[in-house]
């Protein structure tokens, strides 16, 4: 079929903590060498990152629960975590060395688009690949990275087209403007809404692409004003351009509403105030969902007012999922790879608390869906429909 649990209190607070921790388990895995028992998982991620803390932790509480429940194949199961920056050229390094690693037997990772798209080279090379599965990579890209390349989100053209719909249905935008971060992330989100609202009948009055670097965004937000103005205003970024965005928002005393992609969550701890922002999102915490029920106990038990986001309960669920797929199939690459392939079609669909992961073809999860959330007293909660 090619195609292409006593919980540990881990609390990790701040960026220092978390690269130590890391950086800890990396050299306290690697040192056991594979001639020994754990079975070992790459982790890769940008978590000197804030944004990242909720990716390592539920990979770190998914492990705690396998192995507290007798591991895999009665072997304990370990993560060697290696820090990505987000940054394609440090993702092909990181993916270079658990690639030359054989007791790697798969990766959980990468966290953004770039990244992934990066890494799926080297994860692909002939040898020896090793498959990777990212909890949040959503670039319409990630669909052709290779046979060892997953996701268990939705990509882009699923959460442009919710935002749109939502913006369109739920707040009866009929004049939207999009800036987007000139970056593989946001020209798919921003596509993905344009095409969606000019269907739905609406007009999209402005779009513009921006760099990170950008001084000011007051041209852009000015301009739009002197267009008659918006009903509704997409930023299709990640973190940093979005905190620009809305801090210039903000002084000008302008206020459409706004929408984003998953790419801002986090933005919470920032200096900008997201309170209103709407997100399309793969997962949240407050999801009616049995698994998830647990899965948000255990987390909460474990990292006290720590709050699961959709790359935390992603990562959980993969290395949940990879931890079946070794069960069943062992330890080889190959062989984890082509289980990953059936999940859903060969073997039965994967439970988890973002909700059923089954693969198509290419690796996707084609019948996984976007909510929509909310920004309400510094978390993102289900945004209620009129």
């Amino acid at each position: 079929m090619l195609r292409r649990i006593t919980k540990p209190r881990i609390l990790i607070r701040s960026r220092h903590h978390l690269l130590t921790v890391a950086a800890l388990m990396a050299v306290a895995t690697v040192a056991c060498g594979s001639g020994n028992e754990p079975v070992l998982l790459g982790l890769a991620g940008p978590f000197s990152e804030q944004h990242a803390n909720s990716m390592l932790l539920g990979a770190q509480l998914a492990v705690s629960e396998i192995n507290q429940q007798g591991g895999v194949r009665g072997r304990e199961l370990r993560l060697v975590v290696q820090d990505d920056s987000g940054q394609a050229s440090t993702a092909t390094q990181v993916a270079n060395s658990f690639y030359e690693n054989p007791d790697i037997v798969a990766v959980v990772g990468h966290l953004n688009s770039g990244a992934t798209l990066a890494a799926a080279q080297v994860y692909n090379s002939v040898g020896n690949p090793v498959v990777a599965v990212s909890p949040s990579a959503s670039s319409s890209g990630i669909t052709d990275a290779g046979d060892y390349i997953f996701r268990i989100c939705p990509d882009d053209s699923a959460n442009g087209m919710q935002l749109a719909e939502w913006a369109y249905d739920q707040l009866e935008a009929r004049r939207a403007a999009i800036l987007f971060e000139n970056d593989v992330y946001g020209r798919g989100l921003s596509t993905s809404f344009r095409n969606s609202f000019l269907d739905l009948g609406g007009q999209i009055v402005s779009e513009d692409p921006f760099l990170d670097v950008l001084p000011s965004y007051e041209p852009y937000l000015t301009r739009i004003r002197l267009r008659g103005g918006v009903d509704a205003l997409l930023i299709a970024s990640e973190r940093g351009g979005a905190v620009n965005i809305l801090n210039t928002l903000a002084n000008l005393a302008y206020h459409p509403a706004i929408l984003s992609g998953d790419g801002i969550v986090g933005i919470q701890t920032s200096e900008a105030d997201p309170e209103g922002v709407f997100v399309s999102l793969p997962y949240l915490s407050d999801l009616a969902n049995a698994r998830n029920d647990v899965f948000v106990a255990a987390y909460r038990e474990a990292y006290g007012d720590e709050e699961p986001d959709h790359r935390g309960a992603g990562a959980y669920d993969i290395v949940h999922l990879l931890a079946r797929a070794i069960r069943e199939a062992g330890t080889d690459r190959s062989r984890v790879r082509d289980y990953l392939a059936g999940v859903g079609t060969e073997t039965e669909t994967f439970e988890g608390a973002t909700g059923q992961i089954a693969f198509d073809g290419n690796g996707d999860v084609s019948s996984k869906g976007v909510v929509v959330g909310v920004f309400r007293g510094g978390r993102i909660v289900s945004a209620p429909k009129r």
